[in-house]
Formats: C-alpha cells, sequence, structure tokens
C-alpha cells in the first residue's frame, strides 16, 4: 500500500478534526529512526509530542510489556489489583520532587491526570476555582480545554467551558511579560473576578510546552508557591511533557528551590504505552471519597510494565546525563547559525527541551511562516520536526535521548540546511 493510497483512505475514513502533519505512515520504527510504508527512512525529532524520550522500543521496554502481556493484559485496578501499580507508585513517591509522604494515582492520558488534579484539589480544599496561565496547554477534554491557554486550534467552536477557570499572564520576558506583571495579573484576578480564598488551585507547566517551550524564571515560581501556601491554595505542577529526564533532571521543577502540592505526568512515563499519573501530598491525595478516582483503563498493565522499565533505563543508561550533553550541542550549533539565519530570534531550553524562536529579521514580528518553511524543508529531507507557541513561529526539539550519536549528528546536519535552505 503507497502513501497515496492511505492517504485517501485516511480523507474518506478519519475525521478532518484530526490533524495529521505527515502526508506518509509509519511501518516501523527503532530509537530515533521511522521508517515508512515505502520504505523511506526519517529520523524522528518530535518523538510521538515528548513520549519517547526513551526512543522507539527500547529493547528493555519492550521485554518488559512482552512479559506482562504473558501473564494478563487487563482486569481493571479497581476490580482486581495488582503489584505493578503498587509498585511503580512506589517508586514515583520516592523520585517525584517533595519531601513529604505522598500517593500516587494512574490513569491514561495526560489530560485525564490533570482533570484528576483538578478533582483531588477541589475535594481537599472544597473550594471551586482553578487559575491557569495564557499559552498554557492542559488537553483536549472539556475541563482540559477550559484549562489551556490557547484559542487555534483547540478551543474553537468547542464553548461553552468548564465555569470557574481563571487565566493569568505567565512570565515570558521575550514577548514582554514580566514576573511582576505575571503576578500582577493574578492579584488583578483577585481583585476582578475570584476572591484567592475561592481558588482550590494553580496550575502551570514549570516549562510550556505547546506554548513555546518558556522555562519559568525561579522567582516566579517561588511566588507562585508562597501565594498558594498564603491563601491556602493547591499548587499544581503539570510535568506531562518536561518530566522523565527531558529538562536534564527527571522532573523540570527539580530546578527550583520549591516544590509542588500535586505533580501531573503522562507522555514519556511509559515510552510509547498509554498510562499517566497524578503524584502528591497523601492528605490531599485522599481527600475524594473512594470510586472517586480511577477509570476502566487507569494503570494499565502494559504500561506499568512500560514505567518500571522506563525508569530503569534512565538510571542505567544515564539519561539526565545524555538530556543535558544532547541540549548543549543542539544549542551550540543553533547559536552557530545566527550569523546565517536573521530570523533566529532566541535559542532556548533545559537539557534537552530545546526550542529555536523566529522573527522577522529586524523586527520583534513573530514569523511562522519562516516556522512552517523550516519544518516542511526538514520533512522533505528526512527529519521530522514539531512547531509551536501561540504565534506558531517556534520549532521545539523532542527526539529520543537514547539516540545514537551518529543519528543526531546527522540531524543537525539536516536541520541546518533546512534553515539555510
Amino acid at each position: 500500500m503507497s502513501n497515496k493510497d492511505l492517504m485517501q483512505r485516511k480523507a474518506e475514513a478519519t475525521p478532518r478534526g484530526v490533524g495529521v502533519m505527515c502526508t506518509f505512515f509509519a511501518d516501523k520504527a527503532k530509537n530515533a529512526e521511522v521508517w515508512d510504508v515505502e520504505g523511506n527512512r526519517y529520523i524522528d525529532f518530535a518523538g510521538g509530542i515528548g513520549v519517547l524520550n526513551t526512543g522507539h522500543l527500547h529493547p528493555k521496554v519492550q521485554a518488559a510489556v512482552a512479559e506482562q502481556l504473558n501473564k494478563f493484559s487487563h482486569t481493571c485496578y479497581q476490580v482486581v489489583p495488582y503489584e505493578s501499580y503498587v509498585d511503580v507508585a512506589e517508586k514515583l513517591n520516592k523520585l517525584t520532587p517533595g519531601n513529604f509522604a505522598k500517593k500516587t494515582a494512574f490513569f491514561s492520558t495526560g489530560a485525564e491526570a490533570v482533570e484528576n488534579a483538578i478533582k483531588v484539589a477541589r475535594a481537599a480544599t472544597g473550594r471551586p476555582g482553578v487559575i491557569a496561565f495564557g499559552g498554557a496547554f492542559h488537553g483536549r477534554t472539556m475541563l482540559g480545554m477550559a484549562l489551556t491557554g490557547k484559542v487555534a486550534p483547540y478551543k474553537i467552536g468547542f464553548g461553552p467551558f468548564v465555569g470557574e477557570i481563571y487565566h493569568a499572564a505567565y512570565p515570558n520576558a521575550l514577548h514582554g511579560v514580566s514576573v511582576e506583571d505575571s503576578l500582577a495579573s493574578i492579584e488583578k484576578l483577585f481583585k476582578f473576578d475570584i476572591e484567592a480564598k475561592r481558588v482550590a488551585a494553580i496550575i502551570f507547566e514549570p516549562v510550556q510546552g505547546e506554548g513555546g517551550f518558556y522555562s519559568a524564571p525561579a522567582e516566579w515560581v517561588r511566588a507562585i508557591r508562597k501565594l498558594c501556601d498564603d491563601n491556602g491554595i493547591v499548587m499544581i505542577a503539570d510535568e506531562v511533557q518536561a518530566g522523565f529526564a527531558r529538562t536534564g533532571k527527571l522532573f523540570a521543577m527539580e530546578h527550583y528551590d520549591v516544590t509542588p502540592d500535586l505533580t501531573t505526568m503522562a507522555k514519556s512515563l511509559a515510552g510509547g504505552f498509554p498510562l499517566a499519573a497524578l503524584v502528591g501530598k497523601a492528605e490531599l491525595m485522599d481527600a475524594p471519597a473512594p470510586g472517586g478516582l480511577g477509570g476502566t483503563y487507569a494503570g494499565s498493565p502494559l504500561g506499568l510494565a512500560a514505567a518500571s522499565a522506563v525508569i530503569d533505563v534512565i538510571q542505567e543508561e544515564k539519561l539526565l546525563e545524555r538530556s543535558n550533553k544532547l541540549g548543549e550541542l543542539l544549542k551550540e550549533k543553533l547559536h552557530s547559525l545566527k550569523k546565517d539565519i536573521p530570523q533566529i530570534t532566541d535559542v532556548r531550553g533545559l537539557g534537552a527541551m530545546v526550542a529555536v524562536e523566529f522573527n522577522k529579521p529586524g523586527t520583534h514580528e513573530p514569523d511562522a511562516e519562516f516556522t512552517k518553511k523550516v519544518q516542511t524543508k526538514a520533512l522533505e529531507s528526512g527529519l521530522i520536526l514539531l512547531t509551536c507557541g501561540v504565534y506558531y513561529n517556534v520549532v521545539r526539539f523532542l527526539f529520543p535521548l537514547t539516540i545514537e550519536d551518529e543519528i543526531f549528528a546527522e540531524a543537525l546536519t539536516k536541520l541546518e540546511a533546512a534553515l539555510k535552505a
């Protein structure tokens, strides 16, 4: 079957609302490489949108899932529990930031983890309000969309959304939003929209993903922590994209000197298998009544087997160190191209969570057209890239941290050629 034939079948069988970037169909993949149904090879710098920090089909992850598949695939944990759920929960309770008693619940998607974080915060505080931030992405469910701070394409035509959700400005010096501006926008919410004592939670991404790979300033994170402490508000860190070694730490919040009350995670948690988790202070996590948390597929035995293997791989293969090394190499390459590519406005990132932002030369005007051309040229040469940002002018890099050195070097050559083309 050709890519062209499959595209025709896709158009006839699936809705246009499921946007698809590539015009080819995957046939097989290994680590950082993908081959389509016609045998063409691509280097994957998208990683299934940050899901494959340990690469496509890491042998240890693959073996762990195969072993579990020979035992059982599903019982529903709430009906017949299994040890792997408890085992991985114990591991995450130890690995997540925070020197306090924790508990973990598992789900299937990042959006589910986020929604359940809000449920836990509301149950624990008895309050309805939630503050999120502009540029945030928290999922495509109704509550996830309500929390998301980016209208196009996620929220168009789907309202009205869940009530008592408010958005403040995320600090972004490049776009003229200082830490003081962001904090002032929260204070305005308290004056104009909702009193602080009715706010259950403040949720933020320590590094915004879809919003453009902007890292939260340390002083801002400390201020949010104090704001939460002063007003009895639950602080939620959304680590769905930033977690599991992407930033050079196991969790992005480890870059800061304060800890959240609840942490959401998914994506690279299980190396390509559907699994999400919510980890938090034990007293908060115990607030919902029995039956208030869960789901038919929540805590898939296959996903948990994969997650346990992923945790081992990150430690055994020293992927935190490799994340920092690869991130520095990529940033060095991008910085070296600034003299030839005047559209490059900013190169940033913690660890291997790196992005490059493009403006029209000599201006502060975002250049979405140039960004799309870079992505298109790269894909034509066999390099898969993702864009992001509220203005669609950012290329983000989510390659596997297990990528071979020679494949990484080849990808950087392709990237340079795409930028110069």
